[in-house]
């Protein structure tokens, strides 16, 4: 957990950043009070995952009807999912980032039932997300409604950011169904209740909250072990639904990226957020572009967090915010992906 006495300044000259070598995210599951899982063949022991296992799994977080699915090897684009198990079938959060990480996560559901994917529930618009919805034929796909307009406006964007990530068979597959505000749905003994409350990581983030279980999909929301991102989003914005939902005094959280948590995990990303509206300040008095106050910056604790070089694409975001322009409003991405990767001092790392 990260304890810092206050968020980490500016300082007064510039530093070179030195490119680290990309290494897999080790997965450590905390002890939550939540029910022990399974372990099968399929999936890894809490010995091999502390050994650096990279394979992704379910770990069960209500008996028989919930689970977490997670991708230990983290980094851009691989992203965790939801799993709910019905009495007809099952629901997934999320879809993950191709189709063949699609069949991983159907063959990980299959390992517990033989019932259908029949609903899929898409945190937001980022293809790591949801380009692997179109593998479940005969689905529901599900979403808010700004989430459906940006997919049909970006369609299949991220192959063209990382051309040599190793994609396979994907494919735009827009929601069926939209809302605006709340939708819940059922399955089996399982409430979820799908909430949208502002423009935070994107313009229609939503989370799906188990009330009875105190279980909350955060999908983008929260991070764990990861750099936060809210380029397409609201600095601002984030930091108010948060606080929203630590309201809800969710037990169990599992974030879009990173391993299940509790709720500190909405704390840390909290502490992160109001350190790049410092940072932010700070630049903008000093005349400083995004990239020169990223690289004046001491990350203190943050340096440790995996994929570092998005705190130019943050300050991109919060700098637009401190000109007073709108939550949400576009920024071209030309700028600040050059200059992440300037920070990065090379390509940013991506293998799906």
């Amino acid at each position: 957990m990260i304890s810092w006495p206050g968020p980490p300044r500016t300082i007064g000259r510039p530093r070179p950043h030195r490119r680290r070598p990309h290494t897999p995210r080790r997965e450590t599951v905390r002890n939550l009070s939540v029910p022990a899982q399974r372990t099968s063949s399929r999936t890894p022991s809490p010995q091999q995952r502390s050994q650096g296992s990279t394979q992704p799994y379910l770990t069960e977080l209500v008996p028989g009807s919930v689970y977490a699915y997670l991708q230990p090897r983290g980094g851009w684009c691989v992203s965790n999912a939801g799993v709910l198990v019905g009495e007809d079938g099952v629901t997934l959060i999320d879809a993950t980032a191709t189709y063949a990480g699609a069949r991983r996560l159907e063959a990980e559901v299959r390992a517990r039932t033989e019932l259908p994917v029949t609903r899929v529930v898409l945190t937001h618009h980022h293809g790591d997300h949801h380009f692997g919805a179109g593998h479940f034929t005969g689905s529901t796909v599900i979403a808010h409604e700004e989430t459906r307009e940006a997919m049909a406006r970006n369609g299949i964007d991220l192959p063209a950011i990382w051309p040599e990530a190793g994609w396979d068979e994907i494919a735009l597959r827009l929601p069926d169904l939209t809302f605006t505000d709340a939708f819940t749905l059922h399955a089996g003994a399982v409430r979820a209740e799908l909430l949208h409350h502002g423009t935070a990581h994107t313009t229609g983030d939503v989370v799906a909250w188990l009330p009875e279980h105190r279980i909350l999909f955060a999908g983008d929301l929260t991070w764990s072990g990861c750099t936060p991102f809210v380029l397409m989003g609201s600095v601002e914005g984030s930091l108010e639904v948060l606080d929203t939902l630590k309201k809800l005094d969710p037990e169990v959280v599992v974030s879009g990226h990173g391993p299940v948590e509790g709720p500190e995990v909405l704390d840390r990303t909290a502490e992160y957020l109001r350190w790049i509206q410092h940072l932010a300040a700070d630049g903008t008095a000093a005349g400083w572009s995004p990239l020169e106050t990223a690289r004046r910056a001491d990350l203190g604790p943050y340096a440790e967090l995996a994929e570092p070089e998005r705190l130019v694409g943050n300050l991109h975001r919060a700098y637009a915010e401190c000109e007073g322009r709108p939550r949400g409003v576009h920024l071209p991405l030309k700028d600040p992906l050059a200059d992440m990767i300037a920070f990065n001092g090379g390509p940013l790392h991506c293998t799906v």
